[in-house]
């Protein structure tokens, strides 16, 4: 391993940096008052490569795509014969064998009868097809009301403009868009007696025009890493299959490995109608998702009639270069112990986490497989924060009011207590509860 270095004073950004800067809009940012970003150069492992030198170890393995870290031979191997062989070919009446190859892998890692699959270039992309198949299904069999989802307080499913309208909508990022968004039933997850019998009582008042209920099991990843359990989601396959509701597990961020098992839903008994999937699933190399359906639900598009086809097909859907990546990245699931590093990744996080619990302002230290959260009372000034962590040599973005890590599950143990030190330092130094100014934003 590299010993992470950082400098009080960094080198001048290089000049594609600041050229491109007049060009480029970044994502989440206010682009009038956010600082240059940090130039990359390289990547290898659970490192960083910074423009001036400086080597951070990253806590969040580039938002939780990178498993098996970053640069692993075996994907790079297999995508550049890929790249050379047929870099893309369209979907459309061709075919190409790193494709079907994925489809027919992954039907066999997800239980019966999640067995089709569609591909398609990105989580949101991935979600709003699910949601499309589950009402398209309805419309196919003569059930034309039935258009509306239930979600819940917490989620997020995406940016785009279906996916905004299931997000949690008073976490804020979507709210300037409340007057435009179709409306959905929008619900606390139903936890415990007193919030399940709310969800009980929306469902019986609403579910005539429902199609679906979408989820994140386990663990609602961007909502602020908040965790939900097995019951929890039995009661909601319970109540899909009362109603004859399409329940949807959203698996983006919890998907291959990440919460200590290959899927989120392997842990709790419950089998899905659809199940959506990117991020990690092509080792975090190029983009891929997939939306993989149960065998009833594809059997409501089968027709003599052409207007019952699920009429969706982006251009680079099944891209060969993600799909050998996303091979790859399985052969390694199935080569290597990842779920044991899963687990080790667990039991350090608990431990070296574990201190946080009391530094003034902090509320709660949760883990779940290679995931471990500090919630705070509140982060006054994240970018302050972020900014104290790169000083120290690591990169973690806190947000909203948690500090959270997501390693490669490749990642050193060097290198993760490393991280989770960093982490219980600079909230004891309290810079986080500093005013926000001008220049840190």
């Amino acid at each position: 391993m590299t010993t992470p270095t950082a400098t009080p004073s960094p080198a001048a950004p290089p000049a594609w940096l600041t050229t491109g800067w007049n060009h480029v809009w970044l994502p989440y940012a206010q682009m009038q008052t956010a600082p240059l970003p940090l130039p990359v150069v390289r990547t290898t492992g659970s490192e960083i490569h910074l423009a001036d030198g400086r080597i951070l170890i990253d806590g969040i393995a580039s938002w939780w795509t990178a498993c098996h870290g970053y640069n692993h031979p075996h994907i790079i191997q297999s995508v550049a014969a890929q790249l050379e062989a047929m870099p893309h070919i369209m979907f459309g009446g061709l075919a190409h064998e790193p494709a079907y190859r994925l489809a027919t892998r992954l039907a066999a890692l997800l239980p019966d009868p999640l067995d089709r699959v569609f591909f398609t270039d990105s989580g949101s992309v991935a979600v709003e097809v699910a949601m499309k198949i589950a009402v398209q299904s309805r419309l196919n069999r003569g059930q034309p009301n039935r258009t509306k989802f239930l979600a819940f307080h917490g989620g997020y499913h995406g940016d785009t403009f279906a996916t905004m309208a299931i997000c949690d909508p008073e976490e804020g990022m979507h709210s300037l868009f409340a007057g435009m968004l179709p409306a959905h039933i929008i619900a606390p997850l139903p936890r415990d007696p007193t919030s399940r019998a709310t969800f009980d009582d929306l469902v019986e008042r609403h579910h005539h025009e429902l199609a679906g209920i979408v989820v994140e099991p386990l663990v609602q990843g961007a909502g602020g890493m908040i965790f939900n359990d097995a019951a929890t989601l039995r009661h909601l396959r319970a109540t899909a299959d009362h109603y004859g509701l399409t329940l949807i597990f959203d698996e983006i961020f919890t998907g291959f490995g990440r919460t200590g098992t290959l899927f989120a839903h392997q842990q709790t008994g419950v089998t899905p109608d659809i199940v959506t999937l990117s991020k990690a699933l092509t080792g975090g190399t190029s983009p891929l998702a997939a939306t993989i359906v149960s065998r009833d639900l594809y059997d409501a598009f089968l027709s003599d009639s052409p207007a019952h086809a699920l009429m969706h097909g982006p251009t680079f859907m099944a891209n060969p270069l993600g799909c050998a990546a996303a091979n790859a990245a399985l052969d390694l699931f199935e080569t290597q112990p990842r779920l044991a590093q899963a687990a080790t990744i667990a039991a350090t996080l608990r431990t070296e986490l574990a201190p946080c619990r009391t530094i003034p302002g902090v509320s709660d230290v949760r883990v779940m497989g290679a995931i471990g959260v500090v919630e705070l009372d509140h982060i006054e000034n994240p970018a302050a924060l972020r900014q104290d962590f790169i000083e120290r040599g690591v990169w973690v973005r806190p947000f909203r009011n948690i500090v959270y890590l997501t390693p490669a599950l490749t990642i050193s143990d060097e290198q993760l207590r490393l991280l989770c030190r960093v982490v219980g330092e600079g909230l004891r130094k309290g810079s986080f509860l500093k005013k926000r100014t001008k220049k840190l934003l």
